[in-house]
């Protein structure tokens, strides 16, 4: 995400425009990969089970079965950023942003390739609780990152001014060198050697890969709509001109800033909640679910606080235009109230991942996310809704978001506290395919 903010912050203090039309292609980016993302992480109980249960060679062998899931989520994804223009009109994109923003969404598909499988590595180390690796992988990139961002989009050294698409360049390069140093660790490092990964690879085992789906698809899909509520704000949006979307922008990036912890912890817990599953302790996965719940919980209100009591300092970071800056300390303010729900609901969302429970999430976020939250923020923003009449504002999209995602995070630890109480599920988690 520390990418997210570079490209915002650079983008910001090149142009309103640049900083618009970042707007709406990062809220289609994000919706693909995000979505396809969360297909590959939703492996992680999976490998994490196996681990648990004492079968390294097994590890091995699924991690090598994804690479045909992975294949068919990077040509999925290639072919949706290449063409983006159907759901740019389908949102009403002002067309003379599209030119800016197809350039931008064209160069992140080359991307998709490099950065899906960077996150199977990433998920494979995380699932065998050694996260380490990725993270300092991730941190050096950052240094990479912000200079080839910084020079990409304002240019020198005999290269143009690129503006937006610059942004997209500097990921591909470093999606790329993420790549290589994974696969490089993977093929050298001796902590990976007793999973045999490195072995002739396998014709595709329709039992596992159906495994992976029964996972991955409704996981996907309930991320796709969790994440294309929160883009979708961006892009209907648009038509409120380009203070209005430079100002959301700022606002979504700090959203998506402080949702990296809630996802942290939830990938944490999946990983620790599928070993204790996968050691034949459902007692101590329930426990830990629920200490790390709590541990959201605290964290979100803290951090919630912290941005509302320092949001003028916050986007003047940024480098807005004034009036930029103005719309975006009133939003933060939304963003605030939004995070804390986002936290509980998210974490309670990997944790059901555990137990096997992804259909009854997905259906709950159609409802709540789409239909609330999206659907209702777009009335109230336009036409009014109910006694409220129309704020023409993107601070509508946000109440309205906000209110659907309390009671997400309601119905989501009610679940919680349904399955992992359960033997049944816990063995029924423990009996689905590998």
């Amino acid at each position: 995400m520390a990418y997210g903010v570079t490209d915002t912050v650079v983008a910001g203090r090149h142009a309103t425009e640049s900083l618009a039309a970042l707007s709406v292609g990062s809220a289609v980016y994000i919706s693909v990969s995000v979505a396809l993302f969360s297909v590959i992480q939703a492996l992680l109980p999976i490998w994490s089970r196996l681990h648990g249960a004492g079968e390294q060679a097994a590890v091995g062998a699924s991690l090598r079965q994804s690479l045909y899931l992975c294949g068919a989520a990077i040509a999925l994804g290639m072919a949706v950023l290449m063409f983006p223009g159907p759901m740019l009109r389908w949102t009403r994109v002002p067309p003379e942003q599209e030119a800016a923003v197809t350039a931008y969404l064209q160069v992140l598909a080359w991307s998709l390739t490099p950065a899906l499988l960077f996150r199977l590595y990433a998920t494979f180390n995380q699932s065998l609780g050694r996260p380490q690796m990725v993270t300092w992988l991730q941190v050096a990139a950052l240094g990479l990152k912000v200079p080839l961002s910084i020079w990409f989009t304002f240019g020198g050294a005999g290269l143009p001014a690129l503006g937006a698409v610059g942004c997209a360049w500097a990921t591909l390069v470093v999606y790329t060198a993420l790549c290589a140093l994974g696969l490089t660790l993977m093929r050298r490092h001796t902590w990976y050697r007793p999973y045999r990964i490195w072995q002739p690879m396998e014709a595709p085992d329709w039992r596992q890969l159906r495994g992976f789906l029964q996972l991955g698809i409704p996981a996907g899909l309930s991320v796709l709509v969790e994440v294309s509520a929160f883009t979708l704000m961006a892009l209907y949006s648009a038509r409120l001109g380009a203070v209005a979307l430079a100002a959301h922008q700022i606002a979504s990036n700090l959203a998506a800033v402080l949702y990296m912890m809630p996802l942290s912890m939830g990938i944490a817990l999946s990983a620790r909640v599928g070993f204790w599953l996968g050691a034949g302790h459902p007692d101590t996965a329930r426990r830990v679910a629920w200490l790390g719940l709590g541990v959201t919980a605290a964290v979100a209100a803290g951090g919630a606080g912290l941005m509302w009591l320092a949001r003028t300092a916050i986007v003047g970071g940024y480098g807005p235009a004034p009036d930029v800056a103005q719309l975006a300390i009133t939003l933060l303010g939304l963003v605030a109230l939004y995070h804390l729900a986002d936290a509980l609901q998210s974490v309670s969302l990997f944790v059901l991942r555990c137990y096997g429970v992804t259909l009854q999430p997905l259906l709950i976020y159609c409802l709540l996310l789409w239909g609330a939250g999206l659907y209702g923020g777009y009335h109230l923003a336009y036409s009014g809704l109910g006694p409220w009449p129309a704020l023409h504002s993107p601070g509508a999209f946000w109440l309205a978001s906000t209110c659907a995602l309390v009671v997400v995070a309601g119905l989501f630890l009610l679940l919680v506290w349904r399955h992992a109480r359960s033997p049944e599920d816990a063995h029924r988690a423990l009996a689905a395919p590998l």
